[in-house]
């Protein structure tokens, strides 16, 4: 079988929809290694460099002009013989010609629909329009979770049947053991404390850190935030400075994969108490990390942390502090949803992700 991705994502995204693509191919090159897997995109980069490098993954450059993604490259995908087209990130392109092929979508989250105040409302318009129309050409859609699923035939109106939860994993550093030397380094590198909280996504407003650091005011939890800063950053800047906490939160930057993986495992509690996600991959992180999550009872947060991680109202901050304390100061209590965590997590593994996608992909043709 050959299956072609639209892998704009895959060389150009850094996190998020990027991870995604990346993972998705490494992992079915890997364990599906008898199919071909083509990348088209107009360029490539130095992403995904070494998925690039295997023998059954080709980059396909395509056509050139304006407007290519949505005009070229479904008929660029048929002219190599593709069995498949996968859009992997809520797209795919409008232009086919004659020849057979199937067409698949993921669509990760409808966050512009749920929470239309933290998008413009140009942005909200035009992502409507290509999720709208990706998921009424597409002929099987990929949903990452069954939130998600519920939102697409809630928002787009797409039947139920047309649609296939297949959950996605992350990234291979956070289930391999990072060296001692690593961990001591990446521990001297950001001058991380002994024990401590740890939070990781974008800073802005639905990831809700202002609550966290307000759940940590006035006691001796030490909280370290890896993502990167929007406006919203001011919100958390001002209230630190205010109640002079500036020495209690540490922000790092410019931190690698390897070194995140590091910082996860040297963490005593992850906490996440986003407002809404589709997913929320740093749910799984932590958990192949064996590290206790503290995340938000709301969307598909309990579908990713299962039932040992602790949940809490996103919108209480009284909630969090309590949860996180209790947690902080019982380690019985913490090894023992830490284990709990870890064995429910090998569901997010990336054999059985690649065999429910290939089996996905076989069911199509």
């Amino acid at each position: 079988m050959k299956i072609a991705f639209d892998a704009k994502r895959f060389f150009h995204n850094t996190s998020g929809l990027g991870n995604y693509s990346r993972d998705l191919v490494r992992i079915l090159s890997e364990y599906e290694p008898a199919h071909e897997y083509l990348l088209l995109n107009k360029n490539k980069s130095e992403r995904g460099k070494a998925i690039l490098e295997r023998p059954n993954v080709q980059f396909i450059e395509t056509s050139k002009g304006n407007f290519s993604r949505q005009l070229k490259m479904g008929k660029d995908a048929q002219k190599q013989g593709a069995d498949i087209f996968h859009g992997l990130s809520g797209e795919l392109p409008l232009k086919w010609d004659s020849k057979p092929i199937k067409k698949v979508v993921t669509i990760h989250d409808l966050i512009f629909v749920r929470y239309p105040q933290y998008y413009s409302f140009f942005d909200r318009r035009i992502h409507f329009w290509k999720f709208k129309k990706a998921a009424d050409m597409a002929d099987k859609i990929i949903a990452i979770s069954e939130q998600t699923k519920r939102d697409i035939i809630q928002y787009l109106k797409v039947p139920e049947n047309k649609i296939e939860v297949i959950y996605q994993g992350c990234h291979h550093a956070f289930k391999e053991q990072q060296t001692a030397e690593l961990m001591q380094a990446v521990k001297e590198k950001f001058k991380l404390p002994e024990r401590f909280v740890l939070n990781v996504g974008t800073i802005e407003d639905r990831k809700n850190l202002l609550n966290v650091v307000k759940a940590i005011k006035d006691t001796e939890i030490p909280l370290v935030v890896v993502g990167r800063k929007t406006k919203y950053y001011q919100k958390i800047e001002s209230f630190l400075k205010k109640n002079k906490m500036e020495k209690q939160v540490l922000f790092l930057e410019g931190v690698s994969m390897d070194e995140l993986a590091a910082v996860y495992k040297l963490a005593d509690i992850f906490v996440y108490p986003s407002f809404f996600e589709g997913f929320g991959i740093p749910v799984i992180e932590a958990l192949f990390s064996k590290t206790v999550v503290v995340t938000s009872n709301t969307s598909c947060l309990p579908e990713a942390g299962g039932k040992d991680s602790v949940y809490v109202n996103p919108d209480n901050d009284l909630d969090i502090r309590a949860k996180l304390k209790f947690l902080w100061e019982n380690e019985s209590e913490r090894k023992r949803r830490e284990e709990k965590g870890f064995e429910f997590v090998q569901k997010f593994n990336d054999e059985a992700i690649a065999k429910e996608l290939m089996n996905f992909y076989q069911k199509l043709i």
